[in-house]
C-alpha cells in the first residue's frame, strides 16, 4: 500500500504504540502518537507498577525489524532458567532450553519505553502527551480527547486510528458498543505486588543473576528478575481474598510473619520489607479476548487493548510487538486499510487467543507444577526427544519463547500432542534410565508431522 502523505494517529505512546509509530514512519506515514500520561521520561515512575518485563525471540525479532535493537541490547540482561527457591531454602536451576543462546531477559519496561519514545521523536514523530482519548464522538466518526495539558477537550477526526491503549482501552469499549466486537475482559482472583532487592556491596546482586527466581508455593509465588544496576524487582502474585491472601496481610506483623513462614530466605534481603508491602498497591491480573480488532478501515486494535494476558508467560510484550511486525508486513502487501485491518486480525488473533490460554495454564506450572519430580523427568525426556527429533519434537516452552517462526496456536497444538504422549511415557518410570527412548522416539515421529520452516538443525 503506497503511504504518500497519509497520515495515521496512534493512540498510546507505551511499548506497543512506540514501536509500531517507528514502524510506520519508516514506510513514510505521517505519524501522531498521542498518550493519556505525562511524559514517562520526566514524570516520576509509579511505585510498585513495573512487573520487569522478559523479552525473548519474537520481541528480539520486532526490534530488529524496526532498527532499534542495539539501543535496546544494554538495558539486558539475560537469564538461563528458573532458580526454585524450595520452603527448606534449597535451591536449584531449571534451565529453559538445552542450547546455549535458549535464555530469555530481564528488562525495564520503564528504561524500553524510554528508548522506543525517543527513537520515535528522532525519527520526526510527533509525541502529544497528556492526550486522554475517551471513545467517539457524537457523530460516531471521530475519538474524543482531553487534552490535560489544556483543560479542554478536541476530536481527532483522522482516519485510520490505531488504538495501542493499553487492557483498559477505552476505544475498545467504544468499539464493542458501536461495532459490536464482541469483548470481555476477565479478572483473576488473584493480584500482584511488587519489592525490591536492592544492590549488595560494590552493586553486586545478592542473589544469582543469571536466572529468574521462583519460590513456589502451591497457591501463590513471589518472582524475581535481576536488574543491571545490581538490585532485583520482586514480585508476589497472591489471591486477593481467602486465608493466605492479601486481605489478610494488612498489618505489618501479618506481613512479617507471613514472608517468614513462606519466603524466610529474602527476608534479610529486602530492608523495611512489611513497610513497602503495605505502601505498594495491589495490581490485578486479567485476560482481555475479542471476535474482531477492527471498524473495516478506520479504527484497529492492537497489543493490550486487543489482547491483554496475564504475565506468567512472559510473553504480553512479545506478542505486542509480534503485532507490530505483522501489521507492517500486511501494509507493505495491502492494497487498502480495510484488508489491512482484517490480513492483521486473521493472522494474530488465533495466536493471542493460544497464547492466552499458555499463559493461564504457566501461572499453575510456575507457582506448583515445578515442584513435582515428573513434571522435571517429562523435561529431561522433552529434552532428549528433541535432540533426537529436532524438526518434530521441541517443547512447547521452547516453541513459544525462542522460535519466532512458530505461531502461538501451533505451539499450542503440538505442546498438546507431546504432553500427552510425555505423561504416557514417564508413568510408570522415576528416572530417564527406566524409559525406553527408542519406542519414545517411534511413538513422537508417528504423533508429530515435520514442523516446516523450522530453524533447528
Amino acid at each position: 500500500m503506497e503511504a504518500g502523505h497519509k497520515s495515521v494517529t496512534i493512540i498510546g505512546a507505551g511499548l506497543c504504540g512506540s514501536l509500531l509509530a517507528v514502524l510506520l514512519k519508516r514506510q513514510g506515514f505521517d505519524v501522531s502518537l498521542l498518550e493519556r500520561r505525562a511524559d514517562p521520561r520526566i514524570a516520576p515512575p509509579v511505585a510498585g507498577r513495573s512487573i520487569n518485563l522478559a523479552l525473548s525471540a519474537r520481541g528480539i525479532r520486532a526490534l530488529q525489524h524496526a532498527g532499534v535493537f542495539p539501543l535496546v541490547d544494554k538495558l539486558l540482561m539475560p537469564m538461563r532458567g528458573r532458580v526454585i527457591h524450595s520452603e527448606d531454602g534449597a535451591t536449584e536451576l531449571q534451565r529453559y532450553g538445552q542450547r546455549s543462546d535458549e535464555q530469555i531477559y530481564s528488562v525495564s519496561r520503564g528504561e524500553l519505553n524510554r528508548i522506543l519514545i525517543e527513537a520515535s521523536e528522532e525519527r520526526g514523530i510527533e509525541v502529544r502527551f497528556g492526550q486522554e482519548a475517551r471513545g467517539f464522538d457524537d457523530s460516531g466518526q471521530g475519538i474524543r480527547v482531553t487534552d490535560h495539558t489544556k483543560g479542554s477537550d478536541w476530536t481527532c477526526s483522522d482516519a485510520p486510528v490505531i488504538a495501542a491503549d493499553g487492557a483498559g482501552s477505552a476505544i475498545r469499549r467504544a468499539l464493542d458498543d458501536a461495532a459490536g466486537i464482541t469483548a470481555t475482559e476477565t479478572l483473576l482472583p488473584h493480584g500482584y505486588k511488587e519489592l525490591c532487592i536492592p544492590p549488595g556491596p560494590g552493586g553486586r546482586h545478592l542473589l544469582d543473576p543469571r536466572g529468574l527466581h521462583i519460590w513456589p508455593r502451591g497457591g501463590f509465588m513471589l518472582i524475581a528478575l535481576p536488574n543491571p544496576g545490581g538490585d532485583f524487582t520482586l514480585t508476589l502474585f497472591l489471591p486477593n481474598e481467602g486465608r493466605e491472601s492479601f486481605a489478610s496481610l494488612e498489618s505489618e506483623a501479618a506481613v512479617e510473619a507471613f514472608f517468614l513462614r513462606h519466603f524466610a530466605d529474602v527476608v534479610p534481603l529486602i530492608p523495611g520489607l512489611a513497610g513497602s508491602f503495605l505502601a505498594n498497591p495491589v495490581g490485578i491480573l486479567g485476560t482481555v479476548r475479542c471476535g474482531g480488532w477492527h471498524d473495516r478501515g478506520r479504527r484497529l486494535l492492537i497489543g493490550d487493548a486487543a489482547h491483554a494476558i496475564v504475565p506468567f508467560h512472559g510473553q504480553g510484550m512479545n506478542l505486542a510487538f509480534e503485532d507490530c511486525v505483522v501489521l507492517d508486513e500486511a501494509i507493505r502487501t495491502g492494497k487498502d486499510w480495510e484488508t489491512v485491518f482484517a490480513t492483521f486480525e486473521e493472522q494474530q488473533l488465533p495466536n493471542a487467543n493460544a497464547i492466552a490460554d499458555m499463559a493461564l495454564e504457566n501461572y499453575v506450572e510456575m507457582r506448583d507444577t515445578v515442584r513435582d519430580p515428573k513434571y522435571k523427568l517429562r523435561k529431561e525426556l522433552s529434552f532428549e526427544l528433541e535432540r533426537r527429533l529436532p524438526n518434530r519434537f521441541i517443547p512447547r516452552y521452547s516453541m513459544v519463547m525462542f522460535h519466532d517462526e512458530i505461531p502461538y496456536a501451533v505451539a499450542q497444538e503440538r505442546g498438546a500432542v507431546q504432553e500427552s504422549l510425555l505423561a504416557d511415557l514417564v508413568r510408570d518410570a522415576q528416572t530417564l534410565d527406566e524409559i525406553d527412548l527408542s519406542e519414545a522416539e517411534a511413538r513422537a515421529r508417528s504423533a508429530l508431522p515435520h514442523l516446516a520452516g523450522n530453524r533447528n538443525p
